[in-house]
């Protein structure tokens, strides 16, 4: 928790130092930093700790000494000094998407605006259009801004949810008095977003479990404690609650509480037909409330004559139809995964060298990865002119004559343009591995001309992938209107792959999505998007979508050998 609690330092800093107009130099410093340290997979105490923060790419003696200052402290002194510098409230401002640290210092400075209700009252009253830059259409798209973070404010994403949850799950573990534990709910079903964490654990001595949950570091208010049932808000504004059950009855409360409510009545329906009942206690005769089932998952679904079914599909999406039918999917696993195909290096706007990036997907037992740096319009993210992207591939070819044991692809991220024409010509694309295409602006197009400009793109004979299909980013922006059947269709025709992206902002395609294009017919590959070795990580978040979309191995490109994969990329 830590590493998130430093990254949210760091961009607010960043905002702060926008705000004021500094040098931008120094803001994306703050930024890259963020996003590197929030990717770290260890925790970042350590690193303080053992002297070693300065081998986070990025990092330098300066950052690193604020790094060390907010894990002691929570805070710096630099982001206090910023804070008494700016109003709250223009901070608060910049939470809405397409409200950049200009407008929020423009609507403060002009309307006084300190607040987003403040902010939204004013915009339905059209007192912010005619303020410099700001016209009709920025009022209406503040204001559909603000919908939307009313819309997503009281849920978390996966992301940061996981990690809170591990973390809470690794503490409790050291107690010695705990025999079995698992998070459940919406957070085992590896929904996109979660409201709460619940866990569940099988103990004799529920009242020390209690009393060591209650009064962990990152509890910030005990909202109840009882002997068998805890809740308590932490740091995150994320509600946990803790159950400690009777060793014989876990496997029933974790089928309770883990799966949505509409397949838990689906499958009290079940168990009504055949006289039984089922509760977080177990399976029972209805007539002599004799127990039948209870301590393991597995026997609480047999008990009713279903097969175990994969937590992930508990959603009443046909997975009881399925398993009645004994047509339940093998799902695919985060071990059938043999390689990632986006994966940015320091040649444009990643951490990494391209030879570290291989080394560490080799210790992750990957086959191969390919290198997608991004392209020339993109200059933001340090685009590479094809001059560039041409010396990139001869670096590659002469990295993989050393290496062993793993397969470097050359690849790009490529612009899709407005017009749909890409932003390298063929006679450039032809030398690649793997080219990958996607939107990274004009997200506010029609539907039917950014269904176009991806269709183009797809069209090309050239482009492997489509990254990203959507465009959309976890609480700052939704996915761009786009007719996915088409996009499906014309994958399938093409050959060309759909990327599940595992970026945990992104999760895109989403997991209804992605099983839409797997009945239509249309390739599919999980990939990272890693601009720092540790975001190789983020392949469980990928997973986890496909899972819920009902994808096995078969149909996913990464689970097969590089043999295959470079057959199966040939159109």
């Amino acid at each position: 928790m830590k590493n998130q609690a430093v990254a949210r330092v760091f961009d607010e800093i960043a905002d702060l130092l926008e705000i004021k107009g500094e040098n931008v130099f120094r803001i994306r410093a703050y930024r890259k930093a963020a996003l590197n340290i929030e990717s770290l997979t260890e925790e970042v105490e350590k690193q303080v700790e053992e002297e070693t923060l300065q081998d986070i790419p990025g990092i330098g003696a300066d950052l690193a000494a604020k790094i060390a200052e907010i894990v002691r402290t929570g805070t710096c002194r630099t982001f206090e000094e910023l804070k008494r510098q700016v109003p709250k409230g223009v901070l608060d401002l910049m939470t809405i998407p397409g409200v950049g640290p200009k407008t929020a210092k423009l609507l403060f400075e002009n309307l006084k605006i300190k607040s987003i209700d403040e902010l939204e009252k004013k915009a339905k009253a059209h007192k912010i259009s005619g303020l410099p830059g700001i016209k009709d259409k920025t009022e209406e798209n503040i204001l559909k801004g603000i919908e939307f973070i009313k819309k997503h404010k009281e849920r978390m994403p996966l992301g940061r949810a996981l990690p809170l949850a591990l973390e809470i799950v690794d503490e409790l573990k050291k107690n010695p008095d705990v025999q079995k534990i698992s998070y459940a709910g919406s957070l085992r079903r590896m929904k996109e977003t979660i409201k709460d964490i619940d866990i569940l654990i099988t103990s004799k001595k529920s009242e020390k479990i209690m009393d060591m949950f209650t009064t962990l570091p990152q509890v910030v208010e005990i909202v109840a404690k009882g002997e068998t049932k805890s809740s308590v808000i932490i740091k995150d504004a994320m509600s946990v609650d803790l159950r400690v059950v009777e060793p014989d009855s876990y496997g029933a409360a974790l089928c309770y509480f883990t799966g949505s409510k509409a397949h838990n009545i689906r499958i009290r329906g079940l168990a009504n037909k055949l006289g039984l009942k089922v509760s977080e206690y177990g399976v029972f005769v209805e007539k002599n409330d004799r127990k039948i089932a209870g301590k393991d998952e597995a026997d609480v679904y047999k008990a009713i004559g279903l097969p175990y079914i994969e937590p992930e599909l508990r959603e009443d999406q046909g997975e009881i139809e399925a398993a009645q039918k004994g047509k339940l999917p093998k799902l695919i696993e985060l071990k059938d995964v043999k390689g990632d195909f986006h994966v940015h290096s320091d040649w444009s706007d990643g951490g990494n060298t391209i030879e570290e990036l291989a080394n560490a997907a080799k210790k992750m037992g990957y086959e191969y990865i390919c290198v997608t740096d991004h392209s020339e319009t993109l200059g933001v993210a340090g685009g590479l002119s094809a001059k560039d992207l041409m010396k990139k591939i001869e670096l590659v070819q002469k990295i993989n004559k050393k290496l062993k044991g793993i397969k470097i692809l050359t690849g790009t991220e490529m612009e899709i343009l407005k017009d749909g024409r890409l932003d390298y010509p063929d006679s450039v694309l032809k030398e690649l591995d793997v080219v990958i295409a996607a939107v990274h602006s004009g997200f506010k197009m029609g539907k039917e001309e950014m269904t176009k400009r991806i269709l183009k793109a797809i069209d090309n004979k050239y482009v492997n992938v489509i990254a990203h299909p959507t465009g959309r980013l976890m609480g700052v922006r939704d996915a761009y209107e786009v007719d996915l059947d088409r996009i499906f269709k014309a994958a399938k025709d093409s050959g060309t792959y759909l990327e599940i992206n595992s970026y945990p902002a992104r999760l895109d395609l989403t997991d209804l999505a992605a099983r839409r294009a797997n009945q239509l017919g249309a390739p599919l590959l999980i990939a990272t998007d890693t601009h720092f070795i540790d975001q190789f990580a983020n392949m469980t978040f990928g997973v986890s979508v496909a899972r819920r979309a009902w994808l096995t191995k078969k149909d996913i490109l990464n689970t097969y050998p590089l043999s295959e994969v470079l057959k199966k990329l040939k159109k």
